[in-house]
């Protein structure tokens, strides 16, 4: 089993961590015959929804695919609509995520944003960072071979300046280089809008998580849909690489019971 994977000691009902691709907001308007940027602007309430859910239910960390890093491909107007989205919902929400205890954090390539909404950026995780009660990690202008990429060339780095030798290289080691390296590994993605790909989010973070994915589109993705995945995660056996006959030996030894 790799270094840096360890399984449970109890059956968790509750993940600690949840990542969604927030899918079907073009197609949500263009169903009601409206321009794809309103499905966007729709979509910024199931945010807050998913935000509210989360906390709530004693999730520790939700990360949330915003804008990736191919997204940047798609009409200039949409872009357009989708930064000043950004802007707008960071300045009118942060409050709103401070007064309930939820820190903000950014994950992707800022650097490529405007210096105003760079700005903005470093105002909002700097205005949450000692909240507790839930991480909400954004990630924006991300790709999963981007955060790979990094993290390869920060261990190089490392291995150039004799912090580090390459013989003590190893998965924990590049893990740590890598995206929410201060958060419980992902334990369930979900997608919304019908498809079944994970479009190049989190390719390192989610190679154990359970995935969910559902046909609402997501500015309809309430907290009956949220709590329809939970409750399909909690009937999942997470083995990690064992046998099932090996995960309850181990929990019938830490329940300080013996077999027959």
């Amino acid at each position: 089993m790799a270094e840096h994977m360890a399984v449970p000691e109890t059956k968790d009902l509750v993940p600690q961590h949840v990542a969604i691709i927030m899918d079907g907001n073009g197609r949500w308007a263009q169903q009601r015959g409206k321009r794809r940027t309103a499905g966007h602007k729709a979509g910024a309430e199931a945010v807050r929804n998913a935000v509210a859910f989360a906390r709530k239910t004693g999730i520790q960390s939700l990360t949330l695919f915003a804008f990736s890093s191919e997204n940047w491909k798609r009409p200039k107007e949409e872009v357009s609509v989708l930064m000043e989205l950004f802007l707008t919902v960071l300045q009118r929400e942060v409050k709103k995520l401070h007064k309930h205890g939820v820190q903000l954090r950014i994950i992707g390539d800022v650097a490529q944003f405007s210096p105003r909404l760079q700005q903005r950026i470093q105002d909002a995780e700097a205005l949450t960072a000692e909240n507790r009660s839930l991480t909400l990690n954004i990630a924006a202008n991300y790709g999963g071979r981007w955060d790979i990429k990094e993290a390869t060339k920060a261990v190089a780095s490392a291995v150039l300046k004799g912090d580090l030798q390459v013989d003590e290289i190893n998965e924990q080691v590049l893990a740590e280089y890598m995206q929410l390296a201060d958060q419980p590994t992902p334990d369930l993605l979900i997608r919304t809008g019908g498809e079944r790909r994970i479009s190049n989010f989190l390719l390192w973070q989610l190679a154990y998580a359970e995935f969910y994915f559902a046909d609402v589109l997501w500015p309809d993705f309430s907290a009956e849909h949220f709590a329809a995945a939970i409750a399909d995660y909690a009937t999942r056996e997470r083995r990690f690489g064992l046998t099932s006959q090996q995960i309850h030996s181990m929990m019938m030894d830490l329940n300080g019971q013996t077999e027959d």
